[in-house]
């Protein structure tokens, strides 16, 4: 009975690394970093920490009242073959990752693919692969859609004119590159049938979706993100209150270590003077931001180049780019494969294959294209 404690507390504590990797790095850099230089609160941007809170509150919500769910399923129900589903799948995953974040998107729409494969007896792997893309593509459009735009939109305190204008290139040519793997599939019909999910509370989906637009104002700058941040609790503790323990804590505290890191290790000169001489250009800015997003993914690479550089268009468009290309490139990216080999875990190398093939091929096409039209 001891024995099989110890193995059951081995396990867990095996996957509690595996899924908090990023943390337990970033924690580890931040205790680090303050043996070098004394920590100081001004380190830490607290308008982050809060707009991602009221973001993942009110996203929280949605998810629990089925909003989601319910589009989805209106309108995959009037899809009947294997191309349409791809579309609407794909594209549902692509424009909601631009409001409720790339993690979220995936979170909510992959295990629509699973259910519709398994009642239409096909292997989802590449309409799950293409969600991925589409999430970390469609979220790259909105400051809201990742963590790493909403850090870089606040930290340069940049317009919504300028961000939107700076990622609209990449967004069309995103839906192209989309459009065009979906289609090189031979098309075939499929039965299945989905049942209909209600929305229950009408009232909280519309107290939640006006909370929503309040949080959205805020990032724009129109509200304060401290008044936003005090109208969300009240919210939440007057209608919703478990959603306080839905939040993602653990990305939350991540950020916090990262900017006490970045923050120390800013003071030192010899840090300094080697990062800006790697970052001393638009073109160096660009391709470090998509290298570096490929071993410690791209909300920690934005962080850590950030306070090195002032190429915020270069910045923004690699560290997206970036989310393209190893699986951690973008740790959403994570999300989708584990819910994939949970339901299907003989083909879990042939989705790796198929999954860095389709991101190859994504980064072979945009790089040079943005490089030359936007950065050169």
């Amino acid at each position: 009975m001891h024995t099989s404690l110890k193995l059951n507390n081995k396990v867990k504590f095996k996957e509690f690394i595996k899924k908090e990797a990023v943390l337990i790095l970033s924690i580890i850099l931040a205790l680090i970093s303050c043996f070098i230089s004394k920590p100081k609160l001004s380190y830490i941007d607290f308008k982050v920490l809060f707009l991602l809170f009221n973001l993942m509150i009110v996203v929280s919500a949605f998810k629990e009242l089925n909003l989601l769910d319910s589009i989805a399923i209106s309108l995959l129900k009037q899809c009947k073959s294997y191309t349409s589903i791809s579309l609407v799948l794909i594209f549902l995953t692509f424009i909601s990752s631009m409001i409720v974040t790339n993690d979220v998107a995936l979170i909510s729409f992959v295990p629509l693919s699973i259910i519709i494969s398994k009642k239409s007896k096909f292997n989802p792997l590449k309409i799950i692969i293409l969600q991925t893309l589409a999430a970390n593509l469609g979220s790259s459009f909105t400051p809201m859609g990742n963590p790493q735009n909403l850090f870089i939109y606040s930290f340069y305190n940049l317009t919504i004119s300028d961000f939107f204008k700076n990622m609209l290139p990449l967004t069309m040519i995103s839906i192209i590159i989309l459009i065009s793997l979906i289609l090189i599939d031979k098309n075939s019909q499929l039965n299945f049938e989905l049942e209909n999910i209600k929305i229950v509370n009408k009232k909280l989906v519309f107290i939640f979706s006006a909370l929503f637009v309040i949080i959205i104002l805020s990032v724009f700058n129109i509200i304060g993100y401290k008044v936003t941040f005090l109208i969300t609790l009240i919210t939440v503790f007057l209608f919703k209150r478990n959603l306080i323990l839905k939040i993602d804590y653990s990305l939350l505290l991540t950020f916090v270590c990262f900017f006490i890191f970045i923050g120390n290790i800013s003071t030192l000169g010899s840090v300094k003077n080697f990062m800006e001489s790697i970052l001393h250009n638009g073109k160096s800015t660009f391709f470090s931001s998509i290298l570096l997003s490929q071993v410690i993914s791209n909300v920690p690479a934005t962080m850590l180049l950030s306070s090195f550089t002032s190429y915020v268009k270069e910045l923004l468009l690699g560290v997206n780019i970036g989310g393209l290309g190893t699986l951690i490139a973008s740790l959403a990216s994570v999300i989708s494969y584990k819910i994939y080999i949970n339901d299907f875990a003989e083909f879990s190398n042939n989705y790796l294959k198929k999954f860095t093939l389709y991101n190859l091929i994504s980064l072979i096409t945009i790089i040079p294209i943005i490089y030359f039209l936007f950065i050169n």
